[in-house]
């Protein structure tokens, strides 16, 4: 199924969405700064965390009337997807990247101060709009998720080139880094539309574990998948130094040979041949059904959880976002 398909149900919310965001980060009059922001808008993306918020708060609502605020609902979204993008911004910073969604990375065109600063900009007016949704609850919810983002991140920049890290070490990460917004996106969800605590913990677990599951997937696919699919240069992981769990499987699945190989070719510079030789380790080993094996745990996780609210088109589109982020063709087709 097609995102626009699965998004259907909150189409017109989606483009209030759109339209918030555009007059969020073009309010400025300096017309660098408009510059920068029309093609960071123009760049695209997948707007799946603006719809995580409006689609757990509509799912626990079961399609009835809530309490939510449809203007603040709508401004939550945007400012998480500004967060996104800021995030985003400062990671191609970090990992040298030079694409991003099959264009040049902002740092690549215009260097990493004016991408750092960009990105705080971004920042910025993501806490304007969530200001303006009036609740101290989500704006708690939001900041210790950030919060969560920045130190997981931390982590992983001190745990690079660590051969030796542990898949819990890794989970740790992920969790941190990634999950903590997707969580915080369903949960704030149902915070602003005023959900009992036993509703909120039920969208905040299914969005950790759904976090989780698409985080080991986007590594997958940084090691297996083809530039034109990515629509950035594959390996950048390998290339930073920093540890997936494909490459911890691929570790354990091999013999004490093949480990040493491929000790010494983190050792040295990871180029493409040498990220050919290990994505070809991995898919003719058994780390691609290992690293399945625990992308399948965290994805049932996030249906038992999903499992727990009432039946709604709003919650069929959760579920269709879970077969989404899992491609049985990523983990068939690799070989």
């Amino acid at each position: 199924m097609k995102l626009e398909e699965i998004y259907q149900p909150i189409a017109d919310d989606l483009k209030a969405m759109e339209s918030i965001l555009e007059a969020s980060v073009k309010e400025s009059k300096n017309r660098s700064i408009q510059a920068m922001s029309g093609s960071l808008l123009k760049s695209g993306g997948k707007k799946l965390r603006p719809a995580l918020v409006i689609l757990s708060e509509k799912a626990a609502s079961a399609g009835k009337n809530s309490n939510c605020s449809h203007d603040e609902l709508i401004m939550l979204a945007s400012a998480v997807e500004l967060i996104h993008i800021a995030s985003l911004i400062h990671d191609d910073v970090l990992d040298g990247a030079t694409m991003r969604r099959s264009k040049p990375s902002i740092n690549a065109e215009l260097g990493d101060d004016i991408s750092i600063i960009f990105g705080d900009y971004i920042y910025s007016k993501a806490f304007d709009l969530i200001g303006k949704c009036r609740n101290p609850d989500v704006f708690d919810c939001i900041s210790q998720a950030i919060h969560a983002m920045c130190e997981g991140e931390l982590i992983q920049v001190y745990q690079r080139g660590n051969l030796n890290l542990s898949k819990d070490h890794y989970i740790t990460i992920v969790r941190k880094k990634t999950a903590s917004l997707l969580a915080a996106c369903c949960h704030a969800g149902g915070i602003l539309g005023n959900h009992n605590q036993t509703v909120q913990t039920t969208l905040k677990g299914f969005g950790l574990n759904f976090g989780i599951a698409f985080q080991i997937i986007d590594d997958c696919k940084d090691l297996i998948s083809e530039e034109h699919a990515l629509g950035k240069h594959p390996g950048q992981d390998m290339v930073a130094g920093d540890m997936t769990l494909p490459l911890l499987d691929l570790l354990d699945a091999v013999g004490q040979t093949e480990r040493q190989e491929i000790k010494r070719m983190f050792e040295s510079k990871i180029d493409k041949s040498r990220l050919e030789k290990i994505r070809r380790m991995y898919v003719n080993s058994n780390a691609l059904s290992m690293t399945r094996q625990t992308t399948l745990y965290y994805i049932n996780q996030a249906k038992c959880k999903l499992n727990e609210l009432e039946n709604s088109d709003y919650k069929k589109s959760l579920d269709y976002l879970i077969d989404y982020i899992m491609p049985g063709k990523l983990f068939n087709s690799a070989r």
